[in-house]
């Protein structure tokens, strides 16, 4: 290819697959030669604590691998470390370029830079295209009767599987247009030193999935067992297909798995309808909530040693391995704003900075309903105890035991930071005092 070729760019964001993605299927359709292209943005990446942010180093060896497969078909992905408006200004010089296609993100960020690419584009003649990929449902697809949002789970559950039909679940056949690439020399991709960040040593589970579906339902709320499918990193950048996840779990009778899929895009839809709520209280109430915010006890919390084991096993596993098992996402959580009266926005900023599959809308979804002052809210007089959670869902403390081993050595493991019937008390002053307003 030479710079003069008419060239149709697809733009790689959180859709890191070749197979069954909608917005690549429709570049490759478009009668112009495609260019793929990923952009590692500084906007981005410049926000992040860690050097050695696993997830980067996921996102570079998926763009690796993809790469290796490009190249299978004569073709090669440009690959641009710089600020994404940045980026384009470079791409527009270098490139005689019809369309841009791409797909949909949702997050405030993405969709603020979305139009300020699109501005740009549009300035030059060049159209910009994005498709549905990453849910089933979006935006406005899923509504009451009257065309409003959902603001309760049960009801847009309700209505998803009602809207529902076979063709949402069909995959696009991208494989079959892969010899619509641009043919090109191999391009090299910026290392993690040029972009300032190194090697991480995590783990990264892999696309194995069905082997849970069937028994969710009954495993799930245990952490000492597999009962999950940790497929939250593959759906938080794309690299498998939500259709492919969906169709499955819908031949299964028990829809226990695929309704958490729901949540997701119940939690999408609101970030997307709700944008404020990234930061701010579903319920605007809830933030006249008077926050004790004790640093020493939150950084106790942030290092799973706040002398509840259930939730120190919880912290220490998220920091060991940037996952944290389900049900214990909800006891670290109430026990953050709840039992410590620390802001519930800490605790998100902190998962956003150690979750692998860390997604804002379900994380900020997630922690607004422990705190109370979300959508499908947890009554604030629902406060979980740590030690009935512990006989409830650990029974054996074989999940305690694992991350906590010196639990059972009175002497080495920490008191209670805080007394739980104490906290409990204090907690249901400060809410009430707050939303008696």
């Amino acid at each position: 290819m030479d710079n003069k070729t008419l060239v149709t760019i697809f733009w790689f964001r959180r859709d890191l697959r070749l197979n069954d993605n909608a917005g690549l299927y429709r570049a490759l359709k478009s009668g112009n030669p495609v260019l793929p292209l990923f952009i590692f943005d500084k906007e981005i990446l410049d926000e992040l604590e860690d050097k050695d942010d696993a997830r980067v180093t996921f996102i570079y060896n998926i763009i690796e691998s993809i790469q290796t497969e490009l190249h299978k078909h004569g073709s090669s992905m440009l690959v641009i470390y710089d600020k994404a408006e940045h980026a384009w200004n470079s791409i527009i010089k270098d490139y005689q370029i019809a369309a841009v296609y791409t797909n949909h993100d949702y997050e405030p960020y993405a969709t603020r830079r979305d139009d300020a690419v699109k501005a740009k584009l549009h300035k030059h003649g060049i159209e910009f295209k994005t498709f549905k990929d990453q849910v089933i449902f979006e935006k406005d697809e899923v509504t009451k009767d009257d065309g409003k949002p959902y603001t309760v789970y049960t009801p847009y559950q309700r209505k998803w599987y009602t809207t529902l039909k076979p063709f949402y679940l069909k995959a696009y056949p991208t494989e079959k247009y892969l010899q619509n690439l641009v043919k090109t020399k191999s391009l090299s991709i910026p290392s993690l030193k040029e972009m300032g960040f190194e090697k991480s040593k995590a783990g990264f589970p892999d696309q194995t999935y069905t082997d849970v579906i069937a028994d969710y339902a009954e495993k799930r709320d245990f952490p000492a067992i597999k009962g999950t499918s940790h497929m939250g990193l593959h759906l938080r950048f794309g690299t498998v297909s939500i259709r492919e996840l969906a169709k499955t779990a819908h031949g299964y009778q028990n829809k226990t798995w695929l309704n958490e899929l729901i949540w997701r895009e119940f939690y999408m839809m609101i970030l997307y309808h709700f944008p404020h709520t990234m930061d701010h209280a579903f319920r605007p109430e809830y933030d006249r909530i008077k926050w004790v915010n004790d640093e020493e006890q939150f950084k106790a919390w942030c290092e799973g040693q706040t002398g509840y084991p259930i939730v120190d096993a919880g912290m220490r596993e998220l920091n060991a391995t940037g996952f944290m098992h389900n049900r214990v996402r909800m006891i670290v959580a109430s026990f953050l704003s709840k039992d410590l009266l620390i802001d519930w926005r800490w605790g998100e900023h902190y998962f956003a900075r150690k979750l692998l599959d860390y997604e804002m809308a379900s994380n900020v979804g997630g922690w607004q309903w422990a705190a109370g002052s979300g959508t499908d809210a947890a009554p604030y007089f629902r406060i979980f105890n740590p030690e009935s959670q512990t006989k409830k869902f650990d029974p054996d403390l074989k999940y305690i035991k694992k991350w906590v081993p010196e639990y059972a050595d009175f002497g080495k493991y920490p008191k209670p930071i805080i007394d739980h019937a104490f906290a409990r008390e204090r907690c249901l002053k400060a809410f009430k005092t707050a939303l008696a307003k």
